[in-house]
């Protein structure tokens, strides 16, 4: 069981939905993200999602795009993004730790190495974006064998015949994207969403956390209301981007949380 598969079973004791929170390692630079990385728990989040920096991020909004520009140009790289989670685990060992990305960094290591790095750094889960469920080999089941959940992305635009080759070797939960298009874009509408999780949870006893376009309590509570918890990334970088100090981040990340463990 990994620190995910721990973390759902303790929430579903409890009757509670997850709050999970996307940040990209780095950014502004090493010592402030770590600072905000180890605050994430105590302000109600159950999952961190840990970007890796990628310099071509398709699937990302003009927040999280310019969060991994300014984490690159602060000199963040594969190596410092696991020490960041190596340093986060020497106070905490049991706050799961999703890193999300892209695979060119990852392929570039060596699939083998960069299991073991991770695993020995304490990440629990991947979200690797670009790598579609037909090179499941590629990495995919290599980290599952490894004792890493993967994590799938659905979408607005998996239909009936695509979802069971995206739910196939999926584990630690399902990813909804609430919106077609990139981070940030759009706000997440409830009366689109709920369908959706309704078919999925037809053909699947995974959680399914529902993210993009969730930037509010309000929203974070009527999502999580309709799924298994929600995801905010964007909004919480926005205020990185801002310069905004750590403690009024956190505080942010607070009412996000606060809105999710409330539905």
């Amino acid at each position: 069981m990994t620190r995910i598969d721990a973390k759902f079973a303790e929430l579903k004791a409890q009757n509670r939905k997850a709050f999970v929170s996307y940040v990209m390692a780095g950014d502004p630079d090493f010592d402030a993200s770590l600072e905000l990385v180890k605050g994430l728990p105590a302000a109600g989040v159950d999952i961190i999602e840990l970007g890796l920096p990628f310099t071509d991020p398709m699937a990302d909004g003009p927040a999280i795009q310019l969060a991994g520009q300014r984490a690159l140009e602060g000199g963040m790289t594969l190596d410092r993004t696991l020490e960041l989670a190596t340093e986060f685990r020497k106070t905490d060992d049991t706050t799961p730790i999703v890193m999300m990305g892209y695979y060119n960094p990852i392929y570039s290591r060596g699939v083998d190495l960069f299991l073991t790095q991770a695993k020995a750094a304490g990440i629990d889960g991947l979200i690797i974006v670009d790598l579609p469920p037909e090179e499941d080999d590629e990495l995919c089941i290599p980290a599952q064998a490894a004792g890493l959940n993967f994590i799938r992305l659905a979408t607005p635009t998996t239909d009936v015949k695509r979802l069971p080759k995206v739910l196939q070797n999926t584990s630690g939960f399902v990813y909804y994207v609430s919106i077609t298009g990139i981070t940030g874009a759009a706000e997440a509408q409830g009366a689109d969403v709920a369908p959706e999780v309704a078919r999925m949870k037809q053909s699947t006893d995974l959680p399914i956390i529902v993210g993009f376009g969730v930037k509010t309590p309000e929203k974070s509570r009527e999502i999580a209301g309709i799924a298994d918890g929600t995801v905010v990334g964007s909004a919480i970088v926005q205020k990185i981007a801002e310069g905004k100090p750590t403690d009024e981040i956190l505080a942010f990340v607070k009412s996000l949380a606060d809105g999710a463990h409330a539905a």
